[in-house]
């Protein structure tokens, strides 16, 4: 992210009205996927204008191209498959629809769907505006295909998590190749992983596949850093590290501080985009072990609720933030996007830009 522009957003927009419509049109049988898709880059064209004139750096296609933040792109590899089995992951008072998402071979890079999309927000680019392209962590894969339903069937594929962070790095290398031959040069790691483990139940789970959370963290370290290793020099990584985000409710809470040693310090990302919108994310302390070449975006606005920050406090918070972090190596967004999932977030695409539009009020006021 350039020194110059000091907020942003994490990536993903409610959906409007007319492609939710669509979208259940096209379930339906109305409408054929070509039609769908000319209304959705429509919309992409019309979500890019207002995120320029918001005046946002970077542009995105608000993630509508998607039903969930990840496992659509998982889907673009070979060796994964996917179906409804009517599960759901457990988040704060709702369970989150999703689908199972597991191994039938060996993963394998192919032409990936996503670079296709990139190249479509691409060619919306303009004078100050720069198209990104947000993907989950290769973490989030790997910790995907060891969780207790997945790990008997990745056993069948892979003897041991070794063979499986080499393969899950070396696909996601040709991906971010994908993308830079497409003209891409930011790319955002969208990362739980680190968020899930600071949970109370991330012990348990994990102690249930044998394992020790400091080991888990150095896998999750290790598969990031290595589908990173040998990027091109004009390529920036960056990684948003959340602890989940589904219709405005949350997966897990804790601060960072046990995690702080791997991903501030250790992990190979030019940015941290961190999650500091209530006090389940603990306080800035952590900041103090962020390597000296990272920027960090301060997630202190809320995209789960509609209700304003007060500008005075959130101001406040980035000058307590300035203890551990340099200010012109700090900047504002919102904690995670506004629709995780096409479910979306509890707020209105009013409310959503009135949010984007603090940022950037608060943005100007404290660095001008």
């Amino acid at each position: 992210m350039s020194n110059t522009h000091h907020f942003d957003v994490v990536g993903s927009f409610l959906r409007p009205a007319n492609l939710k419509n669509a979208k259940a049109e096209l379930e339906a049988g109305k409408i054929t996927e070509l039609q769908y898709k000319a209304i959705k880059q429509n919309a992409i064209r019309e979500l890019v204008e207002k995120q320029k004139k918001a005046g946002l750096h970077y542009i995105t296609d608000g993630e509508y191209n998607r039903k969930f933040w990840h496992l659509g792109f998982f889907w673009g590899f070979d060796g994964i498959a996917h179906q409804k089995d009517g599960g759901g992951v457990q988040f704060a008072g709702e369970v989150a629809d999703l689908e199972a998402t597991y191994l039938v071979g060996k993963i394998r890079v192919r032409p990936h769907p996503f670079v296709e999309d990139f190249k479509f927000v691409k060619s919306l680019e303009s004078d100050g505006h720069e198209a990104k392209q947000t993907i989950p962590a290769p973490a989030q894969l790997f910790q995907q295909l060891i969780v207790p339903q997945n790990i008997e069937t990745t056993r069948k594929f892979y003897a041991t998590n070794d063979e499986l962070i080499e393969d899950i790095a070396y696909a996601y290398r040709g991906v971010i190749r994908q993308l830079y031959d497409a003209g891409c040069r930011t790319i955002q790691f969208d990362d739980c992983t680190w968020g899930a483990i600071v949970g109370d139940a991330a012990a348990q789970r994990y102690k249930s596949l044998g394992l020790s959370l400091d080991v888990v963290k150095n896998q999750l370290l290790h598969v990031n850093n290595l589908a990173i290793e040998g990027k091109p020099a004009d390529l920036q990584i960056n990684t948003h590290i959340c602890r989940g985000n589904y219709h405005s409710t949350y997966f897990t809470s804790g601060p960072y501080d046990s995690v702080a040693d791997y991903v501030f310090a250790r992990e190979n990302v030019n940015t941290l985009y961190l999650e500091y919108d209530d006090e389940r994310s603990g306080g800035f302390e952590p900041l103090s072990k962020v390597s000296a070449d990272k920027v960090v975006v301060l997630g202190l606005i809320t995209s789960k609720s509609p209700k304003l920050e007060d500008k005075v406090t959130v101001i406040a918070r980035i000058k307590e933030a300035t203890k551990y972090i340099p200010l012109e190596r700090l900047k504002l967004s919102p904690q995670c996007g506004f629709a995780s999932c096409d479910v979306g977030n509890k707020l209105t695409e009013e409310e959503q830009w009135a949010k984007i539009a603090l940022i950037k009020e608060i943005a100007d006021e404290v660095w001008g």
